[in-house]
């Protein structure tokens, strides 16, 4: 079965630190380009990085440039999210999705409504 899951959140302090995880499962990432989305209470799903399908590009959104780092290991099928310096805006959930795209990221992430497959998120909590 075709799916994403992600894996990682918790509950830390400000200026702590997260790795999320996004592993596939029933297809490929060789050919899809990777992001992660985040939604906070009341706010509007909010893409924060994105990856290519090769790794050879990425985006980030201007909130979390220097803090927050994109990788991905194909040959696991996973991708993650290394998230330094957190802050209490960072609270949200967080999701991983997955659109059949080559050779992107020329800019940002695109609309969510873009991606074919979505994990079922990832709870991230910063607070003191």
């Amino acid at each position: 079965q075709t799916q994403l899951v992600e894996s990682g959140g918790g509950s830390v302090q400000p200026g702590g630190s997260l790795r999320l995880s996004c592993a596939a499962s029933g297809f490929t990432l060789d050919y899809y380009e990777i992001a992660w989305f985040r939604q906070a209470p009341g706010k509007e799903r909010e893409g924060v990085s994105c990856i290519r399908n090769d790794g050879g590009r990425t985006y980030y959104t201007d909130s979390v440039k220097g803090r927050f780092t994109i990788s991905r290991d194909n040959a696991k099928n996973t991708v993650y999210l290394q998230m330094n310096r957190l802050k209490a805006e960072d609270t949200a959930d967080y999701y991983c999705a997955a659109i059949p795209r080559i050779h992107g990221v020329d800019g940002t992430c695109g609309h969510w409504a873009e991606y074919n497959y979505w994990g079922q998120g990832t709870q991230v909590i910063v607070s003191s």
